[in-house]
């Protein structure tokens, strides 16, 4: 083999890998998000998954984005690991759609149309209408869809190349060595798990050994054991991206790379034994690669349909391996990492659903802070004060890293729905952050009139005691509209907020009545102030997250337009009658 053809057979693996890789982004760009969803909401058992990953990981080309997206939605919560057992088992069924497409290359034959059928006269024809439409087009979407033309058309010319410059292996004797070292089934799988590793991709590798398969120098005892550990090489990817996830999303992985070991035991054993005592004349053929993408969807097909009676097994194992650790039900500083790993942005559905489990977090902190510090003013103790700073060190840590995940994220290309999440989560952030220190400055009231014995006038008790009340309901409502996108408990806060802002201005102006009358001290009337003033500024961040969800739903960003609208014109029916409520209901 000349200097030419090793240049020729480098080019055309370049080609080939690069082609694959735009492909599969293309794809999971323009369907990804759906595919998403579908994989989310119709998972509800085994078998429907595995029909589902099989069908979504045929149409964008890769098992391990599959299982990828599969750890990303267990890691956070959506999917279960019993729900996620049938997806990964289709995945591998759905990885074969790859190697049927490549075996094209193998078409023969001299009419107009079977020449067509070949890569070097569908491939160029693919990249022209990819690279027009890419160039002029100026719509994201249909940009991403020609960059699944432009990279299937460049997969294929890559192959072309690959075939035309390894034809001439097949008179080299070392060459011919080589390979045939393959055949012992051990070496075999070895090396399929190595190549695999290397380029990441089972389809990538499988497509490859159809490449070389065009040599004729490669027979089915070669070409089997190297497609099993292709099989094993393809959990690698999916592992690597497990080192970022929390317990069920390692479990996850684990039970991919369990699959498909105990897959390849279970087939390879068996089937040497027979080969040994029956020795099977069809392992002396020389493969092709239409009888490459036979084998390799024999082999999937029949992993899927011996391991799936055992789908919980795996999970009971893989629990075995990945063990639980008692913790605080809190997200430390290596959990937000973890669900906060950059290897999700590749994908940002799965980075997203990462984000909205870190901020639920911090949603729920806050609203922990909050009920805590305001028992403090009638009810202290040392230990939840020590509880509420210890919170607000960790609110502080959550909203520098998801500020910094998010913006990382809002850089990707994301669909308009993924960019909302993006922005709304942004705006959000900062507002948990911000109740938080509020329940700080509770604290150091609470602590200023546990030290100084200060006591408020009953009237300044029950009016302390209805405005707090008012708080709790709006923190709750503002974090129920967030945990679980609630509109109705969002439609609720803004007017709460108005009554909060009447009682605080009223009860500044009743506590200024009863200072007059020499009812309560100057020392009182400052530390009472501090409260009404933490309070009013609550309802706001409070307000503002509502707000937020309300607007980014209705696909609109202007909040200070809607709080406008709704507070000077009047024209929310809806809102006057919840503000009446609220009205009677504390007393404003």
């Amino acid at each position: 083999m000349g200097i030419e053809e090793i240049v020729i057979l480098a080019g055309g693996l370049g080609m080939f890998l690069y082609g694959m890789s735009l492909m599969g982004s293309g794809l999971k760009s323009v369907a990804g998000g759906k595919l998403q969803s579908i994989l989310e909401k119709l998972s509800n058992n085994t078998l429907k998954g595995v029909l589902l990953g099989a069908v979504v990981t045929a149409i964008i080309q890769s098992s391990s984005a599959t299982t990828v997206m599969v750890v990303g939605f267990v890691n956070s919560g959506i999917m279960t690991l019993t729900q996620a057992i049938g997806i990964i088992m289709g995945a591998n069924i759905g990885t074969t759609a790859t190697g049927w497409i490549l075996s094209l290359s193998g078409i023969e034959g001299s009419t107009w149309y079977m020449s067509l059928l070949k890569p070097s006269g569908f491939a160029p024809i693919l990249i022209a209408i990819g690279a027009l439409v890419f160039m002029f087009a100026k719509k994201t979407r249909r940009k991403q869809a020609a960059s699944i033309f432009l990279g299937f058309g460049i997969l294929m010319w890559g192959m072309h190349f690959m075939s035309d410059a390894a034809g001439v292996l097949k008179d080299s004797p070392s060459f011919t060595s080589l390979i045939t070292l393959f055949s012992n089934p051990i070496l075999g799988v070895i090396v399929g798990i190595v190549i695999t590793a290397i380029i990441q991709s089972n389809s990538a590798a499988v497509g490859i050994l159809q490449a070389l398969a065009l040599t004729g120098a490669i027979t089915y005892a070669t070409s089997i054991p190297l497609i099993l550990g292709m099989s094993i090489g393809a959990s690698v990817p999916v592992m690597l991206t497990a080192i970022g996830a929390n317990k069920n999303g390692k479990r996850a992985s684990w039970i991919y790379l369990l699959f498909n070991v105990i897959g390849v035991l279970i087939f390879m054993i068996p089937f040497y034994i027979c080969h040994g005592i029956f020795e099977f004349e069809f392992m002396s053929v020389v493969s092709t690669p239409v009888g490459i993408a036979i084998a390799n969807t024999i082999f999937k097909v029949f992993s899927v349909l011996v391991l799936l009676p055992f789908a919980n097994k795996f999970a009971k194992l893989t629990t075995f391996i990945v063990r639980d650790d008692k913790k605080s039900n809190k997200l430390d500083s290596s959990d937000i990492s973890e669900h906060l790993d950059d290897r999700f942005l590749r994908t940002p559905a799965i980075a997203i659903s990462q984000c909205k489990e870190v901020i639920d977090h911090m949603a729920k902190l806050a609203n922990e802070s909050i009920t805590l510090s305001m028992k403090q003013l009638t009810s202290y103790d040392s230990k939840e004060c020590d509880e509420v700073i210890a919170n607000e060190s960790l609110a502080d840590e959550y909203e520098d890293k998801l500020g910094t995940y998010l913006v990382k994220l809002g850089a990707r290309q994301l669909n308009e729905a993924e960019s909302r999440h993006v922005n709304q989560y942004l705006h959000s952030i900062g507002d948990f952050e911000r109740l938080s220190d509020h329940a700080m400055n509770l604290i150091k009231s609470g602590e200023e009139i546990h030290d100084k014995k200060i006591n408020f006038s009953d009237k300044g008790d029950a009016e302390l005691e209805n405005i707090s009340n008012a708080i709790r309901e709006v923190v709750a409502n503002t974090v129920d509209a967030f945990l679980n996108d609630n509109l109705q408990a969002a439609a609720r806060v803004e007017p709460l907020e108005q009554v909060v802002d009447g009682l605080c201005k009223k009860y500044k102006a009743s506590h200024i009545s009863r200072l007059q009358d020499g009812q309560c001290t100057i020392e009182v009337g400052f530390v009472y102030n501090d409260i009404l003033n933490n309070y009013a500024r609550i309802s706001d961040h409070c307000s503002n997250i509502a707000v937020t969800i309300i607007r980014i739903h209705d696909k609109d960003y202007n909040t200070h337009e809607y709080l406008n609208s709704i507070k000077n014109e009047g024209n929310d029916r809806t809102f006057d009658e919840l503000f009446s409520e609220y009205q009677k209901k504390y007393n404003l």
